[in-house]
């Protein structure tokens, strides 16, 4: 299967040589390119690629408006997005993932990091960049604009339909834990926690595996740290 690929980058240079990287690989393709978020979400819908590579910060709409547009899109809900900031410790980076991106990535990752964070946010997976500690991304979650976060922001009912086998592996998906951490910390397989997992999507509404970590810290099941 080969993954298709939307560019979204201010910096034509910059798209020049992510086509090249992407284009390079066997199982990937380049289908688009976009200069700002407006072009981005516009080519999103006529495209359908399954990862977007986008730039938080672009003239005119940005990557985080563009994000919430693809997200709110029920026609793109399989579309992934990883997106890419100069800057890791960014105050849009958490806004980022609260729109629905399953990730972000540093712009001075190496090709194989590049590589692999398309992968890993094909198969639905949360990427974090190394630099961003858990530590970092909950900080931010409980100190960003939007102020205190409480778990009323989030529909109780929704919370209440997860079973306490769901709850209990929803806390350790927000710890970063994989689901072979998972299975090995809760003595079952793989296969067991990935079913949990879905089934606590499901019930949430979640796009994919970075949304249950925001929603752990969200309804307070994680707490960051220092609390």
């Amino acid at each position: 299967m080969t993954i298709r690929v939307l560019l979204a980058d201010d910096q034509a240079l910059l798209r020049s040589a992510f086509r090249v990287l992407v284009d390079s690989e066997p199982d990937m393709e380049v289908v688009g390119e976009a200069a700002d978020g407006a072009q981005a979400a516009a080519l999103a819908r006529t495209e359908r690629p399954d990862v977007v590579l986008m730039d938080i910060r672009m003239p005119g709409t940005d990557g985080l408006a563009a994000t919430r547009a693809i997200t709110a899109d029920p026609e793109l809900a399989g579309v992934r997005i990883v997106m890419l900031t100069t800057f890791e410790i960014d105050e849009y980076v958490v806004e980022s993932l609260r729109a629905g991106a399953s990730g972000f990535l540093g712009k001075g990752a190496e090709p194989e990091e590049l590589l692999g964070a398309i992968r890993v946010a094909h198969a639905g997976e949360a990427l974090l960049s190394p630099a961003a500690t858990k530590g970092l991304i909950a900080t931010f979650l409980a100190q960003s604009a939007a102020g205190p976060l409480t778990a009323a922001r989030v529909d109780a009912g929704r919370l209440a339909a997860l079973t306490a086998r769901e709850r209990e592996v929803l806390v350790l998906v927000g710890g970063g834990l994989s689901n072979d951490e998972i299975a090995d910390r809760l003595d079952v397989s793989p296969l067991t926690v990935k079913t949990h997992v879905n089934r606590a999507m499901a019930k949430l509404g979640a796009r994919d595996r970075a949304q249950l970590v925001v929603t752990a810290y969200e309804t307070g099941l994680v707490r960051p740290r220092g609390e």
